[in-house]
């Protein structure tokens, strides 16, 4: 390694990857769900008792700390009008069904450590930690300052960094260690789109459809009831008789017939890694409905197309690949069916351009429906000659080896909410998917990741 202080700096970390261990399964055992809010906690105590273990340790460690109201904190080291950012999240998502190990348990089992929040984002994020403490041991003296941000509601909206931003300076430099390696660019933009269609009536009416926890997951159980008269019972009597997907159970009690589905979780901009259990549910009452039903089930059924092209806004573009496009809750109020979508959309594109497609193309459907867009965060783009992007990987071919290629993805990070910051990588393979079940991190992973962070954010810190 060229440069001796960065040597020294690594050195630091490996003699102290087992209090890194110990604060990470610490901070792991919390369960950071967003829950009621309460005073000085507008995202629940638990958040709050992740939030205040991190500037615990900040503060014993000498950094500067602020809290802001409990959306978000930060501690910082070093002097000067640069600064370089690294923002992390301790808010995780549910957990849902089928882990074999306990999902705040933080056990470790052959070389892994295994909760909710292990990889996305609490690991990365306390490996960041320590990377700057690393600097803070080595070169107290250096010309800038570094900041470690704990945001708390990165999950289920981005508030706590709307707050964050609005009393706090943009950075000369940020990352998100919140993606893939060695960087990431481009962020699609990110809407969730909210489609309402009245419930049917006639011969085969549907009473209520429910399920999901959030847009952003992959829906892994749902159900549905459905009122069927005497004249279609028949029909769907066959139709039943020969079904022939086996994650699907039904029962009836009387005339009312109730279908339940089993799918599989995975992360909302990567619906194609899960099986959607509402998508199963829809599919199967467009199967067994009788014909006069058919129209109003065949449209609600299309809607859930993973490219939306259901909804009219497929599409692609060079930079970023195709939109994808996640049914994340599914409801009933009001006598309507509620549809919540969570859409990745290209980077070239417009918030208004994917609004105005989905209008025209769900005007010329039969069935009544009527769309409200709840959320739009813009795309993110930073060009691969971008100072940020080049010094970053330039750092990371030196610490690996690999002359990595910056990447575009649907996910979205602190990044594009923050000026000047890219996300950067957080895992290898072998380590688990985001918002899945059983999520693990390689604990060598774990402090292979923290001295690149170290190494990244040092490199960003006295560039001249």
């Amino acid at each position: 390694m060229s440069d001796p202080i960065l040597g020294q700096i690594h050195d630091w970390l490996r003699a102290h990857e087992q209090d890194l261990l110990n604060d990470t399964v610490k901070m792991l055992q919390i369960p950071s769900i967003e829950g009621p809010a309460e005073p000085n906690a507008p995202f629940g105590k638990e958040n709050r008792q992740a939030l205040d273990l991190a500037l615990s340790i900040c503060s014993d460690w000498g950094f500067d700390t602020k809290d802001i109201d409990g959306f978000i904190g930060f501690g910082e080291i070093g002097q000067g009008d640069r600064l370089v950012v690294s923002l992390g999240h301790l808010d995780v998502v549910p957990v849902g069904p089928g882990w074999k190990h306990a999902p705040f348990g933080a056990e470790i089992e052959d070389g892994y450590v295994y909760a909710r929040g292990s990889t996305d984002d609490k690991g990365p994020t306390m490996a960041s930690l320590y990377a700057i403490r690393a600097i803070q041991a080595v070169a107290p003296n250096i010309p800038a300052r570094i900041r470690q941000v704990f945001g708390c509601n990165e999950e289920s909206g981005f508030a706590c960094v709307a707050r964050y931003v609005q009393t706090e300076e943009a950075p000369t430099f940020g990352i998100a260690p919140d993606s893939m390696w060695p960087l990431v660019h481009g962020e699609k933009g990110i809407a969730n789109l909210e489609i309402e269609v009245p419930l049917n009536k006639g011969d085969f009416a549907l009473l209520e459809v429910g399920g999901g926890q959030r847009p952003n997951i992959v829906i892994d159980s749902a159900s549905a009831k459905v009122k069927v008269s005497g004249l279609a019972r028949a029909h769907v009597e066959e139709k039943l008789a020969d079904s022939w997907d086996r994650n699907i159970t039904f029962s009836w009690e009387g005339d009312v017939l109730g279908v339940y589905a089993i799918g599989k979780a995975a992360h909302g901009s990567y619906p194609f890694g899960g099986d959607s259990a509402a998508i199963r549910v829809l599919r199967f009452l467009n199967e067994i409905a009788p014909v006069n039903a058919q129209p109003f089930f065949e449209e609600l059924f299309d809607t859930t197309h993973i490219g939306g092209a259901g909804i009219g806004i497929a599409g692609s573009d060079p930079e970023s690949g195709d939109l994808t496009c996640n049914l994340g809750i599914v409801e009933t109020k009001d006598g309507k069916v509620s549809l919540l979508y969570n859409i990745r959309y290209p980077v070239t594109w417009t918030g208004e351009k994917l609004q105005a497609l989905c209008d025209t193309y769900l005007q010329r459907l039969t069935s009544g429906f009527h769309l409200k867009v709840t959320r739009d965060s813009p795309p993110l783009y930073f060009p691969i000659d971008h100072p940020l992007v080049k010094t970053l990987l330039e750092v990371y071919e030196e610490e690996t080896g690999e002359k990595g290629k910056p990447a575009t993805m649907g996910g979205g990070t602190y990044a594009r909410a923050i000026p000047n910051t890219v996300s950067v990588g957080t895992c290898w393979a072998g380590d688990g998917r985001a918002h899945e079940t059983d999520e693990r991190y390689k604990i060598e992973h774990l402090f292979k990741a923290s001295r690149i962070y170290a190494s990244m954010l040092y490199r960003l810190a006295i560039m001249p």
